[in-house]
């Protein structure tokens, strides 16, 4: 398949995925914010209408105190005389502060005074029975009793409004307030709302002072706090503020919503099973790319010294070709160099083989780092100044001893200065700076510095990959199977050591390799 192919089918994957997901996210704070909507319009409604039925009560009780007053004046003005009621027969008096007719109808002293307030006009309609009309006069004597009544209450009503505007106000709002009946309203109020949720609330003046906090309050929640006006019609300084909050109020919300979490959590597995795998095929793609270059080149490289072997052998063979001793240890030297190339370049596919399966076996023994860079210099010199340039060492660990396996840390560093010489600057001298130090206390550190071309930035990370090789374009003067800087990787890391790089394309390259150094009491 296309490399074009598969980042159109991802794009369009993942932009459905994506849409999907961002619906159902939509869908979910749509439906949050409805349901704090129709809270919060709950909770204004119920808080509203516990704060009326704390006015009606004061009302009430007022009301009854008034009603009890009049009750008691009235008795102290009646006499033990009897009095006759509507019906003709006599009222016995009660010591209970209430009066029985003949028909065994019971009223109040309240209610005997409302009568009374007229006893010529009941007197008459009582006397009247004889008459013809005695009818519509009851009727109309117990219409002006209830006119009479009526009037009597509204100036009682009255009364009590002026001592509500008068009295009331004027005590402050810990005496005007039962907060037990207060709490009882609230949580009635909530529920008949269909708000089955604790609460914390308190009770506050206008001006910020506090009056009263419920026993179980705290401030969880309060940053969600739902205010109503108490006794808002009395002046400012006499009215106060209701504050309640909900500490489970976002419980309350997720729970709306709560069945929309596994809709989502499997949109966001499948998004990103989706993206691992888009990773995953790229990964591969890519990979088999370098393994069909790796192909490529190890053909190559193995074709070469396979040709001069075999070119060499039927030089020997030829018997039409005088051969002097000269040219018989020529061609000897030439079959046996490039056997050497040959094994060289099996065994370092052999090597990463034997890597991946993890069958590494170390030698490891007590080096000095000093020696083993200087000896690794000197045995490079000679193609370093082959080039016009030279190698440079300086030695200044001064913890120098590392226990490492000798033939593998040496063809790290092998490794590291071939590539410097390798991807040089073609016709431009190469200079190559060896550095070892103690950066820390523990730790010693071997820096590779080269002048040649440099590694640009975008192929850094890659350079430690298997058969990666940085490209070249259509130059193909240097030959490798990609295998050299992984397999330094790999030892570093097997060494528990780390290596880091640096460079700067047409500048040159740094490697740097940290290791634990022994340290001698």
């Amino acid at each position: 398949m296309k490399k074009s192919t598969i980042w159109t089918i991802a794009i369009v994957m993942g932009i459905s995925f994506l849409g999907l997901l961002t619906i159902q996210i939509s869908y979910i704070e749509e439906m949050a914010k409805m349901k704090k909507e129709q809270f919060d319009e709950s909770v204004t409604r119920a808080l509203y209408q516990a704060s009326h039925n704390l006015e009606l009560n004061e009302t009430l009780r007022f009301l009854e105190k008034d009603i009890n007053d009049t009750e008691r004046k009235t008795l102290l003005e009646e006499t033990t005389t009897t009095t006759s009621n509507a019906f003709g027969g006599p009222i016995q008096r009660s010591h209970q502060y209430s009066v029985t007719g003949d028909d065994g109808t019971i009223y109040s002293s309240f209610e005997l005074r409302t009568i009374s307030l007229s006893p010529a006009k009941v007197q008459q309609g009582l006397m009247v029975k004889s008459d013809k009309n005695a009818i519509s006069e009851a009727q109309k004597s117990m219409q002006e009793i209830v006119r009479n009544r009526y009037v009597y209450q509204r100036s009682l009503l009255d009364e009590v409004v002026y001592s509500i505007l008068y009295t009331a106000s004027d005590k402050p709002l810990k005496e005007r307030i039962n907060f037990k009946q207060l709490d009882q309203d609230i949580r009635a109020e909530l529920l008949n709302n269909g708000i089955d949720l604790p609460y914390h609330f308190k009770v506050q003046t206008n001006d910020g002072n506090e009056v009263y906090r419920c026993p179980e309050y705290s401030e969880e929640g309060s940053d969600i706090l739902y205010s109503q006006a108490i006794f808002k019609n009395d002046p400012s300084t006499k009215s106060g503020t209701l504050l309640v909050h909900f500490p489970d109020i976002d419980d309350y919300i997720f729970s709306s919503v709560h069945f929309m979490i596994p809709a989502l959590i499997f949109t966001i597995v499948l998004l990103v099973t989706f993206i691992l795998t888009i990773i995953i095929v790229f990964r591969q793609k890519r990979f088999s790319e370098m393994r069909n270059d790796f192909v490529n080149n190890m053909t190559h490289e193995l074709k070469t010294p396979i040709s001069s072997i075999s070119l060499a052998s039927q030089m020997l063979n030829d018997q039409s070709v005088k051969k002097s001793e000269q040219m018989i240890m020529h061609l000897g030297g030439v079959i046996n160099d490039e056997s050497k190339r040959l094994r060289f370049l099996v065994e370092k596919v052999l090597q990463m083989s034997m890597f991946d399966r993890k069958k590494a076996i170390f030698t490891i023994k007590e080096l000095d780092i000093n020696e083993l860079v200087e000896g690794i210099a000197n045995s490079f010199s000679l193609r370093v100044e082959h080039t016009g340039g030279k190698i440079y060492t300086e030695i200044e660990a001064i913890d120098s001893a590392v226990a490492v396996d000798e033939m593998h840390f040496s063809n790290v560093i092998f490794n590291l200065i071939d590539n410097a010489v390798k991807y040089r600057k073609q016709d431009i001298p190469l200079n190559i700076y060896l550095r070892t130090w103690n950066p820390e206390n523990g730790k010693v550190a071997i820096s590779i510095r080269d002048t040649g071309v440099g590694i640009k930035k975008e192929n850094l990370k890659k350079i430690f990959e298997r058969f990666y090789r940085v490209h070249t374009g259509n130059r193909h003067d240097v030959k490798g199977f990609g295998l050299g800087l992984a397999y330094v990787k790999k030892v570093i890391d097997l060494h528990k050591g780390s290596i880091h790089v640096d460079s700067e394309y047409g500048r040159g390259t740094t490697f740097t390799i940290t290791i634990d150094a022994i340290i001698e009491n």
